[in-house]
């Protein structure tokens, strides 16, 4: 996007997918893709769709027969996303279940510049274990560290749903130059939904920059979890941009993040020059 006096424009438009369990593998691709491209017909620059987006939350119980949702990466969802990239001229920021080598599963997300070129791809480090998330059962712990990717749009980070709650990584894409981060989820109703709408906030704040929050909607035959969507992007003030997607339908939201603001916030709340990572060696001392 471009201001009317030619110089760049600082505005990024982004976008967010959240859609329900279409009942297949294909349909559900096919659904989140149509959403994609009807954020591309509103201009949006960088889209993420939700964590696992092709699949059900199939975590909600433990049973071999999911491991079948694996691909590698690059795969055949990695390059029907890098055709789409370069179709729609979008960053992407896709959600897959990933097999390194049989046996050895990541919950994974890769990142596709404007252009098609594949960049990237950060998994999941911290994996949850707890009734309708059994999630040690399907995934291995992320083990590529917390990268930042440069795409057209600026650099920016991925962080998966459950990672959210652990303050380390956000601070880490942050202190890589993270501009934007996304946080693809499958988050169901109850405690959760209190903290959906303050550890992302708290989060921008912490580490000054954009978060965009994803999460899926409805309910799956798989078990009782009721996922609530609402997904949202939050400036680096912890403040919304524009209204939380629905909690009950598929969505698509496209938002303007204006990066004058990362400056304004950061020349305000000096939280990078203020750190004193000396005093914080028994914070990661095991």
């Amino acid at each position: 996007m471009s201001s009317d006096n030619n110089e760049p424009s600082e505005i990024v438009r982004a976008a967010l997918v959240q859609t329900k369990w279409t009942g297949d593998k294909a349909s559900m691709i096919a659904s989140n893709v149509a959403l994609a491209r009807q954020a591309a017909s509103q201009g949006a620059q960088v889209l993420c769709f939700q964590e696992l987006f092709y699949g059900p939350y199939f975590c909600q119980v433990q049973d071999p027969e999911y491991f079948s949702y694996t691909e590698s990466i690059p795969g055949p969802t990695t390059e029907l996303m890098c055709a789409l990239a370069k179709e729609t001229g979008m960053v992407l920021v896709v959600p897959i279940y990933e097999v390194e080598q049989e046996g050895v599963f990541y919950n994974t997300a890769i990142v596709i510049d404007a252009d098609g070129t594949y960049l990237g791809k950060y998994r999941k480090h911290h994996i949850p274990q707890v009734k309708g998330f059994w999630e040690k059962y399907y995934f291995r712990p992320g083990n590529l560290g917390y990268p930042v990717f440069q795409t057209a749009v600026g650099p920016i980070g991925v962080y998966i749903c459950y990672d959210r709650h652990f303050p380390e990584g956000w601070r880490a894409l942050g202190l890589g130059g993270a501009r934007i981060v996304f946080n693809p989820s499958a988050t169901s109703r109850g405690l959760s939904a209190y903290l959906w709408n303050l550890e992302q906030p708290a989060s921008a704040v912490a580490n000054e920059y954009f978060v965009g929050a994803i999460n899926r909607v409805g309910v799956e035959e798989l078990g009782d979890n009721s996922f609530y969507g609402s997904s949202y992007f939050v400036d680096p003030r912890g403040q919304k941009v524009g209204e939380a997607a629905s909690d009950s339908e598929d969505e698509v939201i496209v938002r303007d993040l204006d990066m004058s603001v990362l400056r304004e916030v950061r020349h305000t709340w000096a939280f990078y020059r203020d750190r004193r990572p000396e005093s914080y060696d028994s914070l990661v001392t095991p």
